[in-house]
């Protein structure tokens, strides 16, 4: 069997062999089961000794092989066109040789046991194909859009980008886009796998980012998703073929074909054992030769072997437990690029995260303010925002959005101007008739009204915080200091803890932030080892020496855009928020499609709970092999040989199986 396909191809693809073309997996099952329930009669019959009926189950051996070599003969042709020598062959030469021996009920069981075997095989696993295509199905086939101020219905696929889409409560989205009418909460779980429905609100400018991924999520919509109760109004943003939903279906197809370790090492070790057994089954039909016995026993006892001998469970244990954790990720969000990264993920023992959109939220908020003596809060903030208002630095806007939206305190909106930033230290501006200062510490040295005493005490101690510092002054008078922070992911801690329960033993930040910020995190999320003043290149190498040291290799999370180099050179790398990333998604071998942290753990669960089922699977595979080979050389005859080999190849399928319904 020189041309053997470690992919498993006649059990996995059938070598383009397609069932729907001769009636289907139904018909196949029907005739396996006609098979045997012929040679079952015709056993029966032929124990009993029925001397009228002598004829009967000699002519009921006969149905049995029609019916149970009926697909495996069609598949054994189709291996012949293409020159290759696959399992069936094999199959249907020891059946062949059965049948001249005379022992035809041998024959008969053997095809019987083996076409059944095949037929559950192949209707279990077409459970994970279908898994994996049913997530092309969830986008719908029509949409209502507005043209020319009529309301039309047109195919998904004639969708263009900025087309005004018209979706009714319960209706799918048919293609990515933004809000720009109506409100409601969108049950995204076909896409990033989160369980609560996300609400969505229309944009407030009509001006779209040119990238999907910075459009705020509450304005985002994902093709293939539900919407709720409310009616919405869309606009496309990217035609169904360019969707999230797409992208994912594509890659979650393209994960089927790339081989995992495992799998690299049946290829290798089949290429040794396969020519080993032809050599030995061949050695074994000239044992007559050299010792006293018929030619029928030693052809008899090489069928037995060849059958014992086949590798098929091996062959198929790898990919049928990969095909069901990439659809069983699919389905809650975590889009896994093939068995590699599985296989990985079920070793690693060390994980670095990248602080900034990882652990943390990935914008600045407002943690701690401090008012010097005598200072009315309204009046901080009063001035404070009147100034920010006029700046698009993302400081500024953390300041106006804490302002606006979270501040318990009613504050009197002033208007600010002349504002002029002062680089690397903060902005001058003047609200009112007061001249004001906003920005760090060196912003006021050069002034004749330095921070005092205590006011250098409250920065120092925001400093060693980790907090990005905001000192304010109004004509010279020190009116409060405020700290910023982007501040952790919510669940962050429980994830970590959970990761650690699932033996992750080493959990290490990295960023490009200074090293009092990165430690100022990590002491919030409860890890021990942080590394700031990190450039990309230098993350790169911290990488790469984690690899190198760490056992099992590195995991790197991270969200796949400015840490892209760094998770390139990890051993397996997960990308969080990919749904609307289209860097996340390429760069990426395993992603979180939600923005949701607390997914992590499924990922690295799904990955463990895989590499054990690869185990268990190759463990009995081999060990099957081993028992029946010996087993067959002393005396063990074709059809229990038979039914414990397809027995082992469907323990192995259904033991793969069960990761369809894996659950973190």
């Amino acid at each position: 069997m020189p041309d053997h396909d470690t992919s498993h191809a006649p059990h996995d693809d059938h070598t383009g062999h397609d069932h729907a073309a001769h009636g289907g997996l139904d018909l196949e099952l029907i005739f396996a089961l006609i098979a045997c329930a012929c040679t079952a009669v015709g056993w029966s019959l032929d124990y009993i000794g029925v001397e009228s009926l002598a004829a009967l189950p000699f002519g009921l051996f006969v149905a049995a092989y029609g019916f149970g070599g009926f697909f495996t003969l069609r598949e054994v042709l189709a291996h012949l066109e293409a020159r290759s020598f696959e399992i069936d062959v094999l199959m249907t030469v020891a059946a062949l040789g059965a049948a001249l021996l005379g022992e035809w009920f041998e024959g008969a069981l053997l095809l019987s046991l083996f076409s059944l075997g095949h037929a559950l095989e192949h209707r279990a696993l077409n459970k994970a194909r279908q898994a994996i295509a049913s997530l092309a199905e969830l986008a719908p086939e029509h949409a209502s859009v507005r043209r020319d101020g009529q309301v039309m219905t047109v195919r998904v696929e004639e969708l263009v980008v900025g087309d005004e889409v018209l979706i009714k409560p319960d209706e799918r989205i048919p293609a990515d886009g933004v809000v720009t009418q109506g409100q409601s909460a969108v049950n995204q779980a076909s896409v990033t796998g989160e369980s609560i429905p996300v609400d969505k609100q229309p944009i407030a400018s009509q001006m779209l980012p040119e990238e999907f991924d910075r459009i705020p999520a509450r304005h985002r919509l994902y093709a293939g998703t539900l919407n709720g109760s409310g009616a919405l109004t869309m606009r496309v943003v990217r035609v169904a073929s360019q969707s999230t939903l797409a992208r994912v279906v594509e890659l979650v197809e393209s994960a089927q074909t790339m081989q995992s370790p495992t799998q690299q090492f049946t290829e290798k070790f089949e290429r040794i054992f396969v020519p080993s057994v032809l050599v030995l089954v061949g050695a074994l039909m000239l044992a007559w030769v050299v010792i006293d016995e018929p030619f029928s026993k030693s052809f008899y006892r090489a069928m037995a072997v060849l059958v014992a001998s086949s590798p098929c469970a091996l062959a198929i244990a790898t990919p049928s437990a990969v095909l069901s954790a990439i659809a069983a990720g699919g389905k809650s969000g975590v889009l896994v690029k093939g068995g590699a990264p599985l296989e990985h993920l079920g070793k690693v023992q060390a994980v670095a995260f990248d602080k900034t959109g990882t652990l943390t939220r990935g914008e600045p908020r407002v943690v701690d303010v401090w008012l010097s003596p005598g200072i009315e809060e309204a009046r901080l903030w009063s001035v404070t925002a009147a100034v920010e208002r006029l700046s698009d630095h993302p400081l500024a806007e953390a300041v106006v959005r804490h302002v606006d939206h979270e501040l318990e305190v009613d504050v009197p909106v002033l208007d600010a101007s002349a504002m002029q930033s002062v680089t690397g230290k903060g902005v001058r501006a003047r609200v009112g008739d007061a001249r004001v200062l906003i920005g760090k510490a060196s912003l006021f040295e050069d002034t004749p009204h330095a921070l005092d005493a205590e006011a250098q005490r409250v920065l120092d101690r925001m400093t060693r915080d980790g907090h990005t510092i905001m000192a304010v002054q109004a004509d010279g008078v020190t009116l409060g200091i405020i700290g910023l922070m982007d501040t952790p992911r919510e669940g962050v801690r429980e994830t970590l803890e959970a990761l650690g329960q699932l033996g992750m033993q080493r959990m290490i930040m990295i960023s490009g932030d200074h090293q009092s910020v990165a430690q100022a995190v990590a002491s919030q999320v409860g890890i021990d080892e942080a590394h700031g003043d990190l450039m990309p290149e230098d993350k790169v190498s911290f990488i790469k020496s984690l690899d190198a040291h760490a056992k099992g290799g590195v995991l790197m999370v991270g969200d796949g855009v400015n840490d892209a180099p760094a998770m390139a050179h990890a051993t397996v790398a997960i990308a969080m928020g990919a749904a609307g990333s289209d860097t996340a998604l390429d760069t990426a071998q395993i992603a979180l499609m939600s923005d949701d942290i607390t997914r992590l753990p499924y990922a690295v669960a799904l990955g463990r709970k895989t590499s054990r089922i690869i185990a268990q699977n190759l463990w009995l595979s081999l060990g099957m092999v081993a028992f029946l080979i010996p087993a067959t050389l002393w005396g063990l005859s074709i059809g229990p040989a038979v039914a414990l080999h397809e027995g082992s190849t469907l323990i192995v399928v259904f033991n793969a199986l069960r990761l369809l319904r894996f659950r973190a």
